[in-house]
């Protein structure tokens, strides 16, 4: 297993559409391992295959306080059941450092499929339902940052790419 580079805001390959998973192979199998390492490591917890700039519908996720719960979803797709949108505070990897309470639907229902290449459904509720659907906004190229003001956007961009310079 490795440990993957996790792209950062304002990086534009985190604009990427990703794409559907059509081959369930030993590939894929470490890539899913792979992004479980990474994404533990941040800590975080949630991974989309577009933020370590693999563009293909994969998400992992591991809510649990003990790192033994990890979910795979591949190709998935989420549908409402219920509530109105709640705010709660969300965190991105690809947005170190930076917190912004962002409205979401508490209660969804998401088809995916697992790692093994089995379709499945999850009812969610809370902190998973509300991880999904930021994980799956990154498949869509989209980022927790597009739901604030453009001020505070552009002033989270600015000092990224102060810090990315520093780096460098």
């Amino acid at each position: 297993m490795a440990i993957l580079e996790i792209l950062e805001y304002p990086d534009s390959r985190l604009r990427t559409i990703a794409k559907p998973v059509k081959s369930f192979d030993q590939d894929l199998s470490h890539l899913i391992d792979d992004m479980f390492e990474t994404m533990y490591d941040a800590p975080g917890i949630g991974l989309a295959a577009t933020q370590v700039d693999k563009h293909i519908q994969l998400i992992v996720i591991d809510i649990s306080e003990e790192n033994n719960d990890p979910l795979v979803f591949i190709n998935p797709e989420i549908t409402v059941l219920e509530g109105d949108p709640e705010k709660m505070q969300e965190g991105c990897l690809s947005v170190p450092g930076f917190y912004e309470d962002i409205e979401r639907i508490e209660h969804v229902l998401i088809k995916a499929i697992d790692r093994d290449g089995s379709p499945f459904e999850l009812e969610a509720r809370g902190l998973l339902a509300v991880c999904i659907q930021h994980e799956m906004d990154h498949l869509n190229g989209k980022l927790f940052v597009d739901y604030i003001s453009t001020l505070k956007r552009n002033r989270i961009k600015k000092k990224l790419e102060k810090s990315h310079r520093a780096r460098a």
